[in-house]
């Protein structure tokens, strides 16, 4: 049977990057940029860039494996280094789809709520949330990827114009300022930790495995394929980018309580009312329920691709990630199996206490991002797996190596008391 041809459409060529910046962008990433700004000031707007420079370099290394080799960086993990790393990464999935779940829930149940809640607030986002959850399970289920897709990139067209146009007309900028904190500069003492989350906060964690799956979609293969995907990243990253930097302006002209996310946001739309009249409330929500609706539809689609291909590969190598093993992954019982895990279990935490579930998502977040960036240093350095022409450049190990030591350090910041 012959494959159908790739499509090479605009839309296409940057989609994979648009999923990536839709999926990675949610309420604490947009509410730390904000909280940043309140604190720190617009000293901290180059940790936003340098963040997602980060984020591009893993999802390069991401991209650049299964180019080389034909099949995602989750096979290439258990092949060539185990069962201990594919035991942990499953224990791992397991316990972070239920805390980051149960947190977008959470965010969509106060999105909901900020355009009506009926005079009962907490029973309004709960209701909120379960419907966001399983209006997210019927699209998956039903919508297929090229539904999933067009609406993940309508999603991140509203949360950046509306978040950009908001920043835009914050009164009393200081646009000279600004510019001055685009260059790397050493916050001050009680600044650091702000600094530090805006860097690491900034694009996704576990969800970056998924580009893998996104861009078997698009049928890209070796050097070209790795050149488009570079591409599709660097679009999706300076939207991530852009979107961080704004909110740091807008939490610039505010003094933001250190509450927790993401009730925050009605208290910064409230101010945001304030500065720039009703429109900018009415707008900012809709931006913030763009971002989070976007987020829990990106995991809700693409974190069940991780649990089908460990359960499978239990049983035996896959192969080829292709256009056709990608669809066949789509529609297995695993996949679809752990899709309603995904958009059940997690609702159980719309009751809970807040702390204790940020807490254990730091510390998860800490474990993950310097696994990712040393197996990239490893595997795609070895000639005999990747080939002389997909190997890491001298430019690429800089900047992985950079990526680890940056995501080690902020690991052991969130784990110290």
């Amino acid at each position: 049977m012959n494959q159908p041809q790739p499509n090479r459409s605009w839309f296409a060529l940057l989609a994979p990057g648009l999923l990536v910046a839709a999926t990675g962008v949610g309420a604490g990433d947009l509410l730390t940029g904000a909280l940043a700004g309140s604190h720190v000031g617009l000293l901290v707007l180059w940790a936003a860039w340098l963040g997602a420079v980060c984020k591009w370099a893993l999802n390069e290394g991401i991209a650049r494996w299964q180019m080389a080799t034909g099949i995602p960086l989750l096979e290439g993990w258990v092949r060539h280094l185990g069962t201990p790393l594919y035991v942990f990464f499953l224990v791992y999935l397991l316990v972070w789809s239920v805390v980051v779940g149960g947190a977008l829930v959470s965010a969509c149940g106060v999105a909901g709520t900020a355009f009506w809640s009926g005079g009962q607030p907490e029973w309004s986002k709960r209701l909120w949330g379960v419907g966001h959850s399983l209006v997210g399970l019927a699209l998956v289920w039903w919508g297929g990827f090229r539904w999933f897709e067009r609406l993940m990139a309508c999603c991140v067209g509203v949360m950046f114009a509306v978040v950009l146009l908001t920043a835009l007309c914050m009164p009393q900028v200081d646009w000279a300022a600004a510019f001055a904190g685009l260059v790397p500069q050493a916050p001050p003492p009680a600044g650091l930790g702000w600094t530090l989350g805006v860097l690491g906060g900034v694009g996704g964690t576990v969800t970056l495995l998924s580009y893998g799956y996104w861009i078997a979609h698009h049928q890209r293969r070796g050097a070209e394929g790795l050149r488009t995907c570079r591409l599709d990243l660097a679009a999706g990253y300076t939207m991530t980018a852009l979107f961080g930097m704004a909110m740091v302006v807008i939490g610039s002209r505010f003094q933001l309580p250190e509450g927790k996310a993401p009730l925050l946001a009605l208290e910064l739309a409230r101010l945001i009312e304030q500065a720039v009249g009703p429109a900018g409330r009415w707008l900012f929500q809709l931006g913030f329920w763009a971002a989070v609706f976007s987020s829990l539809l990106g995991v809700w689609q693409s974190v069940p691709y991780l649990f089908a291909h460990l359960v499978l590969l239990r049983r035996h190598k896959q192969g080829k990630l292709d256009l056709l093993a990608v669809q066949r992954l789509e529609h297995s019982p695993q996949y679809r199996g752990y899709l309603l895990f995904l958009a059940t279990v997690p609702c159980v935490l719309l009751g809970w206490k807040v702390q204790g579930v940020q807490l254990l998502y730091a510390v998860l977040g800490a474990l993950f991002m310097p696994l990712l960036a040393a197996t990239l240093l490893y595997l795609n350095n070895r000639r005999g797996l990747v080939g002389h022409e997909l190997k890491n450049p001298w430019w690429i190990n800089l900047l992985l190596a950079g990526v680890l030591l940056l995501f080690a350090a902020l690991g052991v910041r969130s784990l110290l008391p």
